[in-house]
Parts: structure tokens; C-alpha cells; sequence
């Protein structure tokens, strides 16, 4: 049994602690949120007052907090004050690879072993226990860093060094924002032009347009049983999030000089959506802006 700080509740990291709790491990959970702590507690946490309270005897440190900025306070504030020298500490949120080196040099710096370990898989697979980890981290720590994340994972990766894991997520998450455009504009165009959307799905996922966007995380209603479409879009990855990684991307691209125009237009269909309502939808909601349906 190992003992497990979990800071971030939300709509991921609820299902992530819930897993390590199940796995046998001693977890102190903390969030702003009193609800999220409830449910954390109901499934095996002990609740923490604060997130130094929940790292002052860790032997492992993880966090799944929003952005950049909650990141660096948390370990600067909280983590790196009173987390024992020897926690092992891995960020699996989703920010800017800047951020994620420099945490990480003030935690090397300190002494710590330090992972960003961004995730894929969405409230479905964080809840099952079948998320894909990217992590970014001394080769040295990837032994350790995997034995932690194997309760809430079904494939972790080495991306490289520190920053790596974040560079890989948004690159992987601008591929998915793209492709999900794509499939949802064929749903609209199969739909104008009387064409069974239910057949539609039966033969592109046979044909050269399968992908993970249409056939496992269909946007139609009906077709993917786990899928968000099937809930009214509700769980799932917000749209507002996908927007957030799509900037992260753009924010990447022009700091590196990376050419990434449909991963620009992407980001611009996707903040449409969410200044028309859509923010708090799954991204695979997008289908009903082209359909001229909007929330």
C-alpha cells in the first residue's frame, strides 16, 4: 500500500483517485470543491483541509489541476513546502510545456523525482481505469512513474524528458480536435444529401475514414454506446477544454515556428462553438453547429 496525495477532484482526477483508492493504496484527496471530495470519500479517499495537509507524508504526489498557473502555485505553494523529499510527484494535467520544465527544475532542484504525465481517454476510460499516459520525465523515474500510474492506466509512454509528456498531449489532442471537425461535417453533409447516418457510420468505419473520432466516439446518437452523443453530449471532454488544448497547441506552434493552419481553423470552430453555448457540451457536440442546431 502506497500512501497517495491526489490534488484535483474534477471531472477527471475524481475517477483517477477513485481507481487508486480501489488498487489498495492509502490516498488523502484535496479539492476546492466539497462535492468533489464527497464523491472522493464514497470511493475509498480520506478527505485532506488543504493540499499540504495531503502531501506532508506522500510518497507519491498527483495532481490533475486546470491550467499552467494552478500547476506552478500548487508545487511552488504547497508541494515542494511540504511533500517529503523522497515523494515521487507527477503532474497529469494538461498545460503549456514551459510550465510543466519549469515545475520541473524547481522540483529536481529540491531534490524530487517530478513526471508531467498528461492523460487521453476522457471521464470514460478516467473512470474505468483505462486512460493513456504520456509522460515526460528522467529515464531513470519512468520505472517508478508507471508502477504509480498503472491503476488508472491502459497503455503509459515515455515521451522523452521533462516537458515531453505536455508536447506530446497537445499534439495528440489537436489531431483528435481536427479529425472530430471532419467526421461531424460528414455526418452534416450524409444528413443534407439523404443518406442514413446509421449506414453512413457502418461504412466509413469499414472504409478509408475510420478513426477514433467516428468509431469510437461517435458524434451521431446511437452508435457508440459509451460515446457522449448518446447522453445528450453531457461528460465526456468539455468543449471548452478541447479549446484550451487547441491553444496550448497554437501558443506552441508560433513559439516553435511550426506551420498548424487546420489546427488554427480548428481552434477557431471550436471557440465558436463555445461562445454560441457550447462550452460545457462533449467537443463531439460540435455536430449540432454544423447541423444549424445549436445549444
Amino acid at each position: 500500500m502506497t500512501r497517495i496525495a491526489f490534488i484535483g477532484l474534477g471531472n477527471m482526477g475524481g475517477g483517477m483517485a477513485a481507481n487508486q483508492a480501489k488498487a489498495g493504496h492509502a490516498v488523502s484527496a484535496f479539492d476546492l470543491s466539497a462535492q468533489a471530495l464527497e464523491k472522493a470519500v464514497a470511493a475509498g479517499c480520506r478527505a485532506a483541509d488543504s493540499a499540504a495537509e495531503a502531501v506532508s507524508d506522500a510518497e507519491v504526489v498527483i495532481t490533475m489541476l486546470p491550467a499552467g498557473p494552478h500547476v506552478r502555485a500548487v508545487y511552488a505553494n504547497e508541494v515542494l513546502a511540504k511533500a517529503p523529499g523522497s515523494a515521487l510527484l507527477i503532474d497529469c494535467s494538461t498545460i503549456d510545456v514551459e510550465s510543466a520544465r519549469a515545475v520541473a527544475a524547481d522540483a529536481k532542484a529540491l531534490g524530487f523525482r517530478f513526471a508531467d504525465a498528461p492523460v487521453s481517454g476522457g471521464t470514460t476510460a478516467a473512470e474505468g481505469g483505462t486512460l493513456a499516459f504520456m509522460v515526460g520525465c528522467d529515464e531513470a523515474d519512468f520505472a517508478a512513474v508507471e508502477a504509480t500510474l498503472d491503476p488508472m492506466a491502459r497503455a503509459v509512454i515515455r515521451a522523452g524528458d521533462h516537458g515531453a509528456g505536455q508536447a506530446a498531449k497537445i499534439c495528440n489532442n489537436m489531431v483528435l480536435g481536427i479529425s472530430m471537425i471532419g467526421v461531424c461535417e460528414a455526418f452534416a453533409l450524409a444528413e443534407k444529401l439523404g443518406l442514413d447516418p446509421d449506414r453512413f457510420f457502418e461504412i466509413a468505419t469499414k472504409s478509408s475514414g475510420q478513426c477514433w473520432s467516428l468509431s469510437n466516439y461517435s458524434p451521431w446518437p446511437g452508435q457508440v454506446p459509451a460515446a457522449p452523443s448518446n447522453r445528450d453530449y453531457e461528460g465526456g471532454f468539455a468543449t471548452a477544454m478541447m479549446l484550451k488544448d487547441l491553444k496550448l497547441a497554437q501558443e506552441a506552434a508560433a513559439k516553435s515556428g511550426a506551420a498548424t493552419p487546420m489546427g488554427a481553423q480548428a481552434e477557431g470552430m471550436y471557440a465558436l462553438f463555445d461562445r454560441l453555448g457550447g462550452g460545457g457540451k462533449d467537443f463531439s457536440a460540435i455536430l449540432q453547429l454544423f447541423r444549424g442546431n445549436l445549444p
